[in-house]
């Protein structure tokens, strides 16, 4: 019973994990109509400024997290202007190419700058150790990643589906020339859903750095999880990116538990079923 329960709670963790990380990749794709391969380069960015702030400077770790949000959207600003904007409606295979080229150079950045070895973000006290629940006890950490997973989801949905900045986000994707007629600032509008899909990778790579530790090839290396995370729940639906992350992620952590020795086979084999039932996946929209 112990077993089944550290496997549910390490699957819900890492399913909000995945969901912080994914949800900005499934807005870019989905709504943005963008495939931006580079998404988890700018997670390992963000992951990088925490660990620096935290660990080389000293700072609390709430400030860590708030520079690396902050210090990824700055740098992820001028790449949008100069690189990303000139791929918007692009063929796919071009945008694929750009941000391929922009994952690679990140990597070497960060290896010529920090070194190959893995980068650690201290904890404070609070997350660091167990939360006794009465009849389990549970890491702290994984608790708050899932109250994060949470709040980012109602947050997110409320801003797309509920605010007029969603409505003028959707507007733009459908029509670009005719909600830029009607006075949608367009590139401004797409600048801002850009920041804010990297602002949420970055911030998925601070808390989930326990999880999915923060090292040089990290963006390659979870590069097709995060892309399984968006065909798998359907391109630009929030619940969609939930159910997905919360799916892959009880598949993936039950197989770790209870049959490591096939190692991601499960996950991908899901992923495969899921994609072949639903093409659009769980819950896509028609384009």
């Amino acid at each position: 019973m112990q077993t089944f329960f550290s496997i549910g709670v390490d699957a819900l963790a890492y399913g909000m994990i995945l969901f912080v990380i994914s949800i900005g990749l499934s807005v870019t794709m989905g709504l943005m109509r963008v495939v931006n391969l580079a998404h988890g380069a700018f997670a390992m960015i963000g992951g990088y400024i925490a660990s620096y702030a935290a660990r080389d400077l000293g700072l609390a770790y709430g400030l860590a997290v708030i520079l690396a949000v902050a210090g990824t959207i700055i740098i992820a600003i001028p790449l949008e202007r100069f690189l990303y904007r000139r791929i918007y409606g692009a063929p796919e295979l071009t945008q694929v190419l750009m941000t391929i080229g922009i994952t690679f150079c990140v990597i070497g950045i960060a290896n010529y700058v920090f070194g190959p070895t893995l980068k650690t973000i201290p904890l404070p006290p609070d997350l660091q150790g167990p939360v006794d629940l009465g009849f389990r006890t549970i890491a702290a950490h994984k608790l708050f990643a899932i109250f994060c997973g949470v709040a980012v989801a109602l947050g997110l949905w409320y801003l797309i589906e509920r605010t007029s900045f969603g409505v003028k986000l959707r507007a733009s994707v459908d029509n670009t020339a005719m909600a830029a007629a009607l006075g949608v600032r367009t590139k401004i509008v797409y600048a801002a859903s850009f920041a804010l899909a990297v602002g949420l990778a970055a911030f998925g790579g601070v808390i989930g750095a326990e999880l999915l530790p923060v090292e040089p090839y990290y963006a390659l290396r979870y590069m097709v999880t995060f892309l399984v995370v968006v065909s798998v729940g359907g391109a630009g639906s929030i619940p969609g990116a939930l159910i997905a992350c919360l799916l892959l992620g009880a598949i993936d952590t039950t197989g770790r538990y209870l049959v490591p020795e096939y190692g991601e086979f499960f996950f991908y084999l899901a992923v495969i079923a899921i994609v072949w039932v639903f093409p659009r996946g769980l819950m896509g929209r028609a384009k």
